[in-house]
């Protein structure tokens, strides 16, 4: 239990005032945490809130607090029917008060829930959003950057959302009666030393009874909560991750961006037969384990579905075995991409493969094997994020890659394995990329010569001046596709890459990341 001298200290912090020094402690204390709590703050006062998360006696001060205010709302709402929002708010509190909570995680899902209240379930979106901006102020105070120094975090969102997500592990109706008992000690050590008073005893006496009385009720009545406490908590996680990739973007944010071209077919096929050893990402032989599609097959499926996204043999082939699927946001798709390749495009990496993709070894040389893309196809120095939003489904095709060999004329005794999924989507509506084709000078150091042509001039060109140009993508269009963003693979797949000659890009939209 904490001394007088911490908790007199503690609510100077809380209130921003000094007491007198005749005023009673532990009704000063009674007095503090029994007023009503205001779900209106202001800004200030919420980075405040999260800020004194940090301070142990503080916080149970402010435990406290929202505990009883919580369970008087629930108390008042008792004769409506539904009341299971109350609820929420009192689960949002709890979650708090669990044992492997930190103290700066606490202090930033205290800013989330703060705003999740005010604007209710159907206004998730919103709140959480708005939030974000509060969130970074936080993480911006001196005191806060020297935690984060203290525990050696680096990439602090990524670090909040692995966070979030183990919390959202652990939401039970047992874990948050747990909590809710918890809640209930630190009430009454708080209380106990004026439960003897004259009238403020009384008080206090029937304010921890109240409390009592919601937690029988709680067993029941927290299981409702249950499912909208992890949809709140997937939102913030969504959002959190996508403010880490932001973040991770930002060696994009440069006047002059270089970028080696994307490798012929010829002399992509020479590298690979050259190499030696085999780059990780390339396997001995011809055969793959993962056998393509058969075209009538997938014309059947594509039949039996006339509402899914249409194919065309290519697309059928790239996969082993497809299955229709519907994508329902919140979610997201990847797709690793290069300056000279749009943000466009029907193959896109699911979220959980992306993830694992990040969790191997050499993430460049699992995305190249397993979703069996050849480097003369796709360089891999970017990435985009398509983001299906709450309430948005997608219809797509979703399976194991096909295994990829060169036609038998290359002579290439090697193959990309696949067998990760893989999805196929088309999304209606005007051109994702706004791209144009740029002359190369030609020799090493090349520049492009402006202004470039547009798609359709490039088009009316024959075959032998198109090798000419060189397609530099100038700006993404779509407003569910965030990036570009940097992969931070690098751009190339063979050494010998390195001494071809670089182009200086533009300081074009679609280049520096938004």
């Amino acid at each position: 239990m904490a001394s007088e001298t911490d908790i007199r200290g503690a609510l100077e912090w809380e209130t921003g005032s000094k007491a007198p020094s005749d005023k009673n402690t532990w009704v000063w204390l009674w007095e503090s945490i029994q007023g009503d709590f205001n779900d209106n703050r202001s800004t200030g006062q919420i980075a405040f809130d999260a800020a004194i998360s940090m301070i142990p006696v503080v916080d149970q001060v402010c435990d406290a607090r929202d505990i009883i205010a919580n369970c008087k709302s629930i108390a008042q709402s008792e004769e409506h029917d539904d009341n299971t929002w109350k609820w929420v708010a009192l689960a949002l509190t709890l979650i708090g008060l669990f044992p492997s909570l930190g103290s700066l995680v606490k202090g930033v899902l205290k800013i989330f829930f703060t705003f999740v209240r005010r604007y209710g379930m159907n206004h998730l979106i919103k709140a959480v959003d708005e939030a974000m901006t509060w969130v970074i102020t936080l993480l911006r105070k001196r005191d806060v950057q020297k935690y984060l120094r203290q525990h050696k975090v680096d990439e602090v969102f990524k670090w909040l959302a692995d966070a979030v997500r183990e919390i959202r592990g652990k939401v039970s109706v047992g874990a948050l009666l747990t909590a809710f008992d918890k809640a209930i000690g630190i009430l009454k050590g708080l209380l106990s030393k004026i439960t003897w008073l004259p009238k403020v005893g009384e008080r206090a006496k029937q304010t921890i009874a109240l409390v009592e009385k919601i937690r029988k009720q709680a067993d029941a009545q927290l299981a409702k909560a249950i499912a909208p406490i992890q949809k709140i908590l997937d939102r913030i996680i969504h959002r959190l991750d996508m403010e880490h990739m932001v973040q991770r973007s930002g060696i994009l944010n440069a006047s002059n961006v270089h970028f080696r071209g994307t490798l012929p077919e010829a002399e992509a096929v020479s590298l690979m037969r050259k190499a030696e050893p085999l780059p990780p990402w390339l396997s001995k032989g011809r055969e793959g384990k993962w056998a393509e599609q058969d075209v009538d097959d997938g014309k059947q499926l594509l039949a039996d579905y006339p509402d899914w996204p249409k194919l065309n043999d290519k697309n059928i082939k790239s996969f082993h075995s497809m299955t229709n699927v519907e994508i329902k946001g919140p979610a997201k798709l990847f797709r690793v991409t290069s300056p000279s390749n749009g943000a466009m495009g029907d193959c896109w990496v699911p979220e959980d493969v992306w993830k694992k993709i990040l969790a191997s070894p050499d993430p460049k040389a699992a995305w190249r094997k397993y979703s069996a893309v050849w480097p003369d196809w796709n360089p891999n120095g970017q990435f985009v994020v398509l983001e299906i939003k709450e309430g948005e489904t997608l219809k797509a095709w979703r399976g194991p890659a096909a295994s990829q060999a060169k036609p038998r004329g290359t002579n290439l005794n090697a193959h990309l394995e696949g067998g990760w999924d893989q999805v196929i989507v088309k999304v209606g509506g005007n051109q994702w990329d706004s791209t144009r084709y740029y002359m190369r000078g030609g020799g090493h150091g090349e520049k492009l010569h402006p202004p470039g042509l547009s798609r359709a001039e490039w088009e009316a060109l024959s075959e032998a001046k198109k090798k000419a140009y060189t397609p530099i993508r100038e700006k993404i269009n779509h407003p569910n596709i965030k990036g570009p963003l940097d992969t931070g693979w690098g751009p190339t797949d063979f050494d010998a890459q390195l001494r071809d000659a670089k182009i200086g890009l533009p300081a074009l939209s679609g280049q520096v990341t938004n």
